[in-house]
């Protein structure tokens, strides 16, 4: 089994090689397993699974379950992230993930979830007191998925970070979805806010500057998407009404230069880098979110 030990000795990345699954029969089945045989687990705060080994034919869910049927020796991760993998080992649309319906009550001290994949994602009934910053990682999201956040119980969400994809890798709805989403999710102690990695930016944009919670965020992560000097005019209008915002995110997005520096002269911090140029083919305009397949 792979591992690696980041700069913070408490966080530790387990995965398996695609021979480990097929020469030792490793898999998410074992995986729970040989994390808690490892003799850095215990003193660890930040667990990040990477490739079980056959990521694009089964499923997280036997880790899922393991973490939940061992809950008592996972109480002390705080942070946990599954599906942390590069394209090489697994495209983002391939990964197939799980329910995570039980997760909430069996990690009451998570405060850091992050989530890389939608294919078969379930959130479920979301409750969970604790929980600090939520972040899904992918190609597109189900509304199924959104309406849990929607109406998820999280009184201490302070990040909500979603790429909202595009349909041909899960997202089927529009931006009236993510309108629902924000009136009624209820996070009021939310400071950071992304919605991002779409190819309708410029009406999410919208739809963000228009929610209730323009008036708390900090941080607004708009970034990744097909983001256009529309969006951008609506975001040079905005964004002087709300002083509490001090970081605007739109890196990765189809602005022209002039527009992204007009954002950058905005007094608060700004990522307008990394501008992409429309693509033209037989007269009509193509645009790409960031992360699709």
């Amino acid at each position: 089994m792979g591992s690696e030990n980041g700069k913070n000795e408490k966080c530790k990345k387990f995965m398996y090689s695609y021979d480990e699954y097929e020469e030792q029969g490793k898999g998410a089945e074992t995986l729970v397993e040989d994390i808690l045989a490892d003799p850095d687990f215990p003193a660890l705060r930040e667990l990040v699974i990477g490739d079980w080994g056959n990521s694009w034919e089964d499923g997280c869910q036997k880790i899922l379950d393991g973490i939940v049927e061992q809950a008592e020796r996972f109480s002390h991760i705080e942070s946990l992230f599954i599906g942390d993998m590069d394209y090489e080992e697994c495209e983002v649309s391939w990964i197939i993930q799980g329910d995570y319906s039980r997760l909430w009550a069996a990690m009451p001290q998570l405060k850091e979830l992050t989530i890389k994949g939608s294919t078969d994602l379930e959130l479920g009934e979301i409750c969970h007191e604790g929980l600090e910053s939520l972040t899904i990682i992918c190609g597109g999201l189900s509304q199924s998925v959104l309406r849990s956040i929607q109406d998820a119980k999280l009184p201490g969400l302070k990040k909500l970070l979603l790429y909202i994809g595009v349909e041909a890798y899960g997202f089927d709805g529009d931006e009236n979805t993510v309108k629902e989403l924000l009136e009624k999710a209820d996070f009021p102690k939310l400071t950071y806010l992304g919605i991002e990695d779409s190819e309708i930016q410029d009406e999410l944009a919208q739809v963000v500057l228009e929610s209730k919670f323009m008036g708390q965020i900090e941080t607004l992560d708009l970034a990744n998407g097909t983001l256009t000097d529309k969006g951008g005019e609506l975001l040079l209008k905005e964004l002087p009404k709300w002083p509490n915002v001090k970081k605007l995110d739109v890196h990765y997005h189809y602005m022209s230069d002039e527009m992204a520096g007009k954002l950058e002269a905005l007094p608060l911090e700004v990522d307008a880098s990394e501008g992409n140029e429309d693509e033209r083919y037989n007269g009509e305009i193509y645009r790409n979110a960031m992360l699709t397949e």
